[in-house]
């Protein structure tokens, strides 16, 4: 049964990742939020077939599932969501630079901290992974708060929630494995797993929901005649 949770949980995390991920490159041209759904996206399914095999730790293809994870640990879901975002909280559009800047130092990070990789502890690489994610806590709360504010009060919640479950993953990840887990760590991946797709899932509701209020205070998207309070929320 844990098994099948844990394949359920990934092939979520690859459907959000993807399907999200190519609602911000179509509909809105952000590619950095779009890239790196994507990019989380392809590591779900290359981290499922690495499952698969057996998850040994000596196989060739594990290093590329630790950098896939470390480059979205260190500054995937941390700066450039952060960069992304911004374009609806602060309306601030990071130029092709910066874009490719962010990307950039995420694959050094991503193939330095990669071979950190597997079940061993490291304090340096789980004390940095931490850090990186409490400093981003404080832009995601304004994120939800914002989302709020902007009257989508039921994906303020689900954005909060999201977050919250996020950094307790993030925290949880190298310092607390799970009471009763294997060797593979299955429980903790289900769960990891099941959390990022979720965060990314919401994130994306809770932008487009911001963007739409954003246009609207503008005057720059007409609302349609007597909108529900749930269609509006979740169109």
């Amino acid at each position: 049964m844990k098994e099948l949770l844990f394949i359920l949980a990934d092939l979520w995390m690859v459907f959000a990742g993807f399907f999200c991920g190519w609602r911000f490159l179509r509909q809105y041209r952000n590619y950095l939020l779009g890239l790196e759904w994507m990019i989380v996206g392809t590591s779900g399914v290359n981290f499922l077939i690495w499952a698969l095999r057996g998850g040994d730790e000596a196989d060739p293809q594990a290093r590329l599932v630790f950098f896939f994870d470390t480059f979205s640990r260190g500054v995937g879901i941390t700066l450039i969501v952060i960069l992304g975002l911004m374009r609806v909280t602060h309306r601030y559009k990071p130029g092709p630079l910066v874009d490719i800047a962010v990307f950039a130092l995420a694959t050094v990070v991503g193939i330095y901290f990669s071979g950190f990789g597997g079940h061993e502890f490291h304090l340096g690489p789980a004390v940095f992974f931490v850090t990186v994610n409490a400093l981003t806590l404080p832009f995601l709360i304004h994120f939800t708060w914002r989302v709020w504010k902007a009257g989508a009060r039921g994906l303020a919640a689900w954005t909060g929630l999201a977050t919250t479950a996020g950094i307790v993953i993030a925290i949880t990840y190298d310092f607390f494995p799970l009471p009763g887990d294997d060797s593979h760590r299955t429980l903790f991946a289900t769960a990891a797993l099941a959390t990022w797709g979720t965060q990314m899932f919401v994130y994306f509701f809770a932008y487009r929901a911001l963007d739409r209020h954003g246009n609207r205070a503008t005057g720059t998207w007409s609302a349609p005649t007597s909108p529900s309070p749930a269609r509006e929320e979740y169109r």
